[in-house]
């Protein structure tokens, strides 16, 4: 059974991948447009307003990244810091715990972002379809040669 877990892990991580961006994605798009509720009630953001304004376009911009899986790490490395921000300078003043202080997408997306900051993008992200592209049979050959072989 672990094995057929672990076969799995590549495309449960790319579904993850997928769900999260496209989460994150609609969070600055209404907080940006007006879109899917808007921000605070139904309303946008004005154009560059710090730290609010920012926050969403890295968001929107972030989340299509993700969800694509496209600079992958860079995009979640930038966004998790986005929410880690949001969570320590907005929520976390307010209360102790995410429960009591509203933080808790922060905190979950925050977290999340790290996750594939380490694991990369998964299956189906435009990562490994342009990196497979990328290499050429003559690298894929000096690469089989630079590799050790153990006896």
């Amino acid at each position: 059974m672990t094995g057929r877990l672990d076969s799995a892990q590549p495309y449960a991580l790319g579904l993850f991948r997928i769900v999260i961006g496209l989460l994150f994605a609609c969070h600055g798009a209404a907080s940006l447009f007006g879109v899917l509720g808007g921000a605070d009630g139904g309303g946008t953001i004005d154009a560059g307003t710090w730290p609010s304004w920012y926050a969403a376009v890295i968001q929107l911009v972030g989340g299509a990244l993700v969800l694509l899986g496209l600079g992958t790490r860079a995009a979640a490395f930038i966004s998790s810091g986005s929410m880690a921000y949001a969570y320590f300078k907005v929520h976390q003043p307010e209360a102790l715990w995410p429960m009591e202080n509203g933080g808790e997408a922060a905190a979950i997306f925050c977290w999340a972002m790290l996750l594939f900051v380490f694991t990369g993008s998964g299956a189906f992200g435009l990562d490994r379809l342009f990196a497979s592209r990328g290499r050429s049979g003559d690298e894929e050959d000096a690469e089989a040669k630079r590799t050790p072989v153990a006896a």
